[in-house]
């Protein structure tokens, strides 16, 4: 497939960079992924106070497999050889709805707790045999 970067503002005029050429290995298994999305994000730190800064994160079809904002966006990436102007329409719509629900991920701080006491006791699961991991989608927008 023909891979490039593409730096896309979005409808707040925000630029959000993708990278479709070599994209980094996924973070989760190690293994290859489709794309990778830097974008802006924004965070309150303990003492209350905003932080600016960049996110980014990789698509990989083994770890993102099931989640409704990724499946097309990787059948898309998968299928094509190359992406014409016509699929890059879509392309961006379904880039856009996955950096949206990245931005509604948040860690849950109760539930990474519990599985940083499993690993100090030696009792975590493998990864491969979890059923979930600290990030949860966040039920409302701020």
């Amino acid at each position: 497939m023909a891979r490039h970067c593409v730096n896309a503002p979005n409808a707040s005029n925000e630029e959000i960079h993708l990278r479709v050429d070599i994209p980094p290995p996924c973070t989760r298994c190690d293994g290859p992924t489709l794309l990778l999305v830097r974008f802006p994000h924004s965070w309150t730190n303990g003492n209350g106070q905003r932080i600016e800064g960049l996110r980014e994160s990789t698509l990989c079809s083994v770890c993102d497999r099931g989640k409704r904002e990724t499946e097309a966006l990787s059948q898309l990436l998968t299928v094509y050889d190359k992406l014409d102007a016509t699929d890059f329409e879509s392309f961006a719509g379904l880039a856009a709805a996955w950096v949206e629900s990245l931005r509604q991920e948040y860690v849950d701080l109760d539930l990474l707790a519990n599985e940083h006491g499993q690993w100090q006791r030696g009792n975590l699961w493998p990864f491969e045999e979890r059923v979930g991991c600290c990030l949860r989608p966040r039920l409302s927008v701020p």
